[in-house]
């Protein structure tokens, strides 16, 4: 009998993209995916730890698959699995505990049982398509900065780069299998190359990799940055995006805080908000227009309000499209659980509600000024379905990473590709847009 299989991934876009890497594994040795958890035989969950919370949703995830299935063999693997399996060791159901550090062992558990003799198994994690429209490539896994709020280290070890021929080869596998657009991810980006023989860094990757793609995939695919650390935003980077043909005019940086004491306290001294300032400045000479999103970090233990009206003038005065707020929480295992959290629960939700209606209102002048344009460019992951109660229309992702609705349905083997629209509106924060036909 054919074994099924169900993966439930937690968390950030290198889990996304390691349990993609064991669909393909187990699919390839024979295996079945089923949608349907209770159907399958074993059930994997891939699991976060970057948070409390996340260690929450973790426990009420799996205590409703063995509700669903308890037949089934449950796996946990991910971070949770490596930095808090004491704490997890009472979790009812789950049959084994696979730490984050020997995830790769999953490639091979069950996939080598059901392959044929001639079928090769990887031992690495490595992708050759995507479950979605837009594809992930993760170049870069762990980190040692230590963070004084951040299990990730703990979770995921030190830092360890895939060589650059590695990455062009993965991503002209995925051009290959029908991905129109591709981030480029990792734990943490500014750890990219020094381990590596000879050593590199992650704009010398980036430039590498524009320049192996460009002359084949120039205005057919894209590549996307997903989230940096600010101490990259150098000179260099200006100029290596400055000479990119396929990067997305879209930046995400881990900004934390604007302050110098909170960001001392940290441990994330390395970089000055003013840094971050004059190189969007200075970008906008490459891209007129792009997104900018940042993380922020409210309420850190010791975070005055002289310090948190920095973090609020700096976010008045950058063009962001986005933000992600997330009030301190105490992390089991961290520096930052040892300090004393001072700032009352209250006044955290003040704090993130402030920098969250920034966010919301430079989204919204932001989205006006992208719908009056002639032209945006649309990675489609849905084609709509004229048929389906309610009817669906088609929609994807714009290239400054704005969500959009076509305000039609549109053929289902367009999905995937990029698609010229031309912005006719603004609905419910997403820019409605309609097909430009050749």
């Amino acid at each position: 009998m054919t074994q099924r299989f169900h993966i439930v991934t937690m968390g950030c876009k290198v889990n996304q993209y390691e349990s993609q890497a064991l669909r393909e594994a187990w699919r390839a040795a024979g295996l079945e995916e089923t949608d349907d958890p209770a159907t399958a035989h074993v059930l994997l969950v891939n699991s976060c730890a970057v948070t409390a919370r996340a260690i929450r949703d973790l426990r009420q995830r799996v205590s409703r698959l063995v509700r669903e299935n308890p037949k089934a063999r449950i796996v946990l693997t991910g971070c949770a699995a490596e930095a808090c399996r004491d704490e997890l060791s009472d979790l009812a159901g789950v049959s084994e505990i696979v730490p984050q550090k020997q995830k790769t062992a999953l490639l091979t558990r069950y996939a080598a049982a059901a392959a044929s003799p001639n079928t090769t198994v990887p031992t690495e994690f490595h992708v050759t398509g995507a479950e979605r429209a837009r594809g992930n490539l993760v170049v870069q896994d762990g980190c040692s900065h230590n963070c004084a709020y951040c299990i990730v280290p703990r979770a995921r070890g030190g830092p360890v780069s895939r060589p650059a021929d590695a990455v062009i080869a993965e991503a002209r596998r995925l051009l290959g299998s029908g991905v129109r657009e591709i981030m480029l991810s990792g734990v943490n980006l500014r750890q990219y190359g020094p381990d590596l023989d000879p050593p590199s860094d992650f704009w010398s990757l980036l430039a590498a990799l524009d320049a192996a793609l460009a002359p084949e995939w120039t205005g057919r695919a894209r590549l996307r940055l997903s989230s940096l650390d600010p101490s990259l935003l150098t000179d260099a980077g200006l100029e290596t995006i400055a000479g990119c043909s396929l990067v997305c005019p879209h930046l995400h940086v881990s900004l934390q805080s604007a302050s110098p004491g909170v960001l001392s306290a940290m441990r994330r001294s390395h970089y000055t908000p003013e840094q971050i300032q004059h190189f969007v400045e200075e970008l906008s000479a490459t891209w007129p227009r792009f997104g900018l999103g940042v993380d922020v970090i409210v309420g850190f233990p010791g975070e005055s309000a002289e310090d948190f009206a920095r973090s609020e003038e700096f976010c008045r005065a950058l063009p962001l499209t986005y933000a992600h707020v997330f009030p301190f929480s105490p992390r089991k295992g961290t520096v930052a659980a040892g300090m004393r959290d001072d700032v009352p629960p209250q006044e955290k939700k003040r704090r993130a509600a402030v920098l969250r209606g920034i966010a919301a209102e430079k989204k919204r002048t932001f989205l006006h000024a992208e719908a009056e344009l002639d032209a945006v460019t649309v990675a489609l992951e849905s084609a709509g379905d004229a048929a389906s109660t309610p009817a669906t229309t088609a929609r994807g992702t714009s290239e400054t990473y704005l969500s959009c609705v076509f305000d039609q349905t549109l053929e289902p083997s367009l999905v995937g590709r990029l698609i010229p629209a031309r912005p006719v509106g603004v609905r419910n924060e997403t820019l409605v847009v309609t097909r430009i036909t050749p």
